[in-house]
């Protein structure tokens, strides 16, 4: 019997090392670097978000295959694309400071329409439910230094926060939204009382914020940063003995003398598998692994994937793991160039691989 892609669906083995030589190019990919992509929660379809203005979203089959079914456009570089919780709207953020949708329940494939603004580029959007509010609302976070909450019948926003810094990255799982910004603020809000912050703290870790990602619980979230280092962070202070951070995306120098530095990588991506909630991260190294944060074990490592990885995600059911192979501008402007290798690959969860590590009978 097959599985995903055509794979037999035996059990992978038990070696730490993944397998990447069946992951399935996307086709059609964006034509400049790919900022950010999100799946559908309710179907096979993927939005990918480019620098080329673009949002794309493409149907996803059982082989891996792919094809374009949508495409709209923004003024400037899309930073981030995200769906609503029904499927039927992709929104798209940027750098022309604005906010586009795309309602896919109304037959619409390519002309999308303003909801949100900001006095500065928008860096992240998510959907998010607040009580006794009938529909969802989108928040945005802004390089302005404010989150605005909106919704979608409005032009201006329901209500806005005045954050420390640029805002970098923000998620969203239940109740708990997480912003991360410049500086290395954290802020958390209680969906609750939205209008407020709930808990403000610095990142535990010392270098630049470039991903949060909440956990599938909404107990807690995981950061990552540009010194190839990620760190687990519960909310609430009775679980603080659960946190801790790890080294991650860092590999030894080569050659003569070399033999005492390592080269330190960006962790540019963090995504949670829906089922297992074991995680992935991957980064400019070009290398993606899996972890299972309870038993602080690394479950796979996967080989170099051709360039920086810049964004990530499993799809609704988890067999499928999709990664952005792209520029990231961790080397600056002048290492983006024309050869660049900009493209999605789709991986299939097969076996083992995101399974967290069993418990054994003296673990506690």
């Amino acid at each position: 019997m097959s599985g995903l892609f055509g794979q037999p669906s035996a059990a992978a083995s038990s070696n730490t090392t993944g397998d990447i030589s069946k992951d399935v190019a996307l086709t059609s990919p964006p034509e400049d670097g790919i900022s950010d992509l999100k799946f559908s929660p309710q179907s096979e379809h993927l939005a990918v978000a480019s620098w080329d203005k673009k949002v794309r979203i493409y149907e996803i089959n059982a082989q891996g295959g792919s094809e374009g079914k949508a495409l709209f456009e923004h003024e400037q570089p899309v930073l981030n694309c995200c769906w609503s919780k029904d499927g039927t709207k992709v929104i798209g953020s940027g750098a022309d400071k604005a906010s586009r949708m795309l309602d896919l329940a109304s037959g619409n494939t390519t002309t999308a329409t303003q909801v949100a603004a900001h006095d500065a580029p928008i860096r992240c959007a998510r959907f998010v439910d607040i009580p006794q509010q009938q529909s969802q609302m989108l928040v945005t976070g802004s390089w302005d230094k404010t989150i605005k909450y909106w919704d979608l019948r409005s032009s201006s926003p329901a209500a806005s926060i005045t954050c420390q810094e640029r805002v970098y990255s923000l998620d969203v799982v239940g109740s708990l939204l997480v912003v991360a910004t410049a500086d290395r603020y954290i802020d958390i809000i209680n969906l609750s009382d939205p209008g407020k912050f709930y808990k403000t703290m610095q990142s535990p870790l010392k270098w630049q914020t470039r991903v949060v990602t909440c956990f599938n619980d909404g107990s807690g979230f995981a950061v990552g940063s540009v010194e190839g280092r990620c760190a687990i962070q519960y909310v609430e202070e009775k679980d603080a003995s659960a946190n801790f951070s790890f080294k991650c995306h860092r590999s030894p120098t080569t050659g003569a003398g070399s033999s005492s530095n390592t080269n330190v990588y960006s962790v540019n991506a963090i995504s949670f598998h829906p089922q297992h909630g074991t995680f992935s991260t991957a980064g400019s190294d070009g290398t993606f692994h899996f972890w299972d944060k309870d038993a602080k074990h690394r479950l796979k490592g996967y080989p170099e994937v051709g360039g920086s990885i810049t964004a990530t995600d499993f799809n609704r059911t988890g067999g499928i793991f999709a990664y952005s192979v792209s520029y990231d501008w961790s080397k600056g402007y002048s290492a983006n160039t024309a050869q660049g290798v900009n493209k999605v690959m789709l991986h299939a969860v097969q076996g083992d691989e995101c399974k967290p590590r069993p418990k054994t009978g003296g673990r506690k």
